[in-house]
């Protein structure tokens, strides 16, 4: 008989490991966020759910048993995706746990560079009483979703909320409830000069490593404010960084960079038209039990029926 054997390497609450046990009694289950508590079994672990670079050496040689991973995260550009596949391993992301968190996170940058919150907390802390020259309101502006999946579809739900026009961009072109103007890749110059916010919600591939160059910057309207919460090496960094400096964009919102942390010495931490967030877009008190019950059991189940789990299953040559 094969014993099976799954390795979470988080550590999850006894609601969540009971529920697990209840679809998995007879196998062993090993959970831990420290690597002390899971290093000894990842040679025959089959499933792992949380993978972690160092993981790569013992889980994808020869002998091992791995059959899948459920990622932690939504982004798996840092994952050892050709290793993985040339090992016949499943990987599913944590694509759809942040559509929540992280499109609130995208209007509070919104809101704060609109209604410069940033700059009256600036204005706090010098106890300075000043206006600053705010005038901007979002409602009824237009705003361009670069990426729309989960995360971008619920920006799109909320804009409407504020009665803006909404133009996506995603691979396929098809339209989607409250977007009002459906785009490819292809066009996104073309929609570029059209937005007062840019807001950016793609993962990492080849396609979208340096989309945003100088050329997009200056496409973009002066009074426009650029949000990405995607991965930072979706906008060339120093183009974003030369047109903030010029004033050819009215701000950015930024929860991803090239280098994080972000270098002490980059000028972006400097820049009065900037708010910056330390990758924590995603963060929520709801992150382990919305990967756990949305996502792993879900799949869990059709694994253990012998069907590929279909739940963010990760397309090797697409990249996510």
């Amino acid at each position: 008989m094969k014993n099976h054997k799954l390795v979470i390497a988080q550590n999850i609450n006894q609601e969540l490991i009971t529920k697990i046990k209840k679809h998995i009694p007879d196998w062993q289950i090993i959970i831990g966020r420290d690597k002390d508590v899971w290093q000894n079994h990842l040679s025959d672990a089959e499933v792992i759910v949380g993978w972690r670079k160092d993981m790569e050496a013992q889980c994808l040689g020869k002998e091992s048993q791995l059959r899948w991973v459920q990622s932690w995260s939504a982004g798996v550009n840092s994952f050892p995706l050709k290793a993985l596949e040339e090992n016949n391993v499943l990987l599913t992301s944590a694509n759809g746990v942040h559509a929540y968190p992280i499109s609130e996170t995208i209007f509070a940058l919104m809101l704060g560079l609109t209604r410069k919150v940033h700059t009256y907390v600036r204005n706090q802390q010098t106890k300075t009483w000043h206006h600053s020259n705010m005038k901007l309101e979002i409602h009824e502006k237009t705003i361009g979703v670069i990426g729309v999946g989960a995360i971008g579809k619920e920006t799109a739900k909320i804009a409407k909320a504020f009665g803006m026009k909404v133009l996506g961009i995603r691979n396929s072109g098809e339209p989607e409830e409250y977007v009002d103007e459906m785009y490819t890749s292809e066009h996104l110059n073309d929609i570029l000069p059209r937005c007062d916010y840019v807001v950016v919600t793609l993962p990492l591939t080849k396609e979208t490593r340096h989309m945003f160059t100088r050329e997009q910057f200056q496409l973009m309207k002066e009074s426009a404010f650029f949000i990405n919460i995607g991965r930072g090496e979706i906008a060339d960094e120093a183009a974003l960084t030369q047109a903030l400096v010029q004033e050819d964009i009215a701000g950015a919102g930024l929860d991803v960079f090239e280098t994080e942390p972000l270098p002490e010495n980059s000028i972006l931490w400097e820049l009065d038209n900037v708010i910056i967030t330390p990758h924590t877009a995603g963060s929520t008190e709801h992150y382990t039990k919305r990967v756990i019950e949305d996502i792993f059991l879900p799949n869990l189940k059709e694994y253990l029926a012998g069907k590929t789990p279909t739940l963010n299953l990760v397309d090797y040559k697409k990249g996510y």
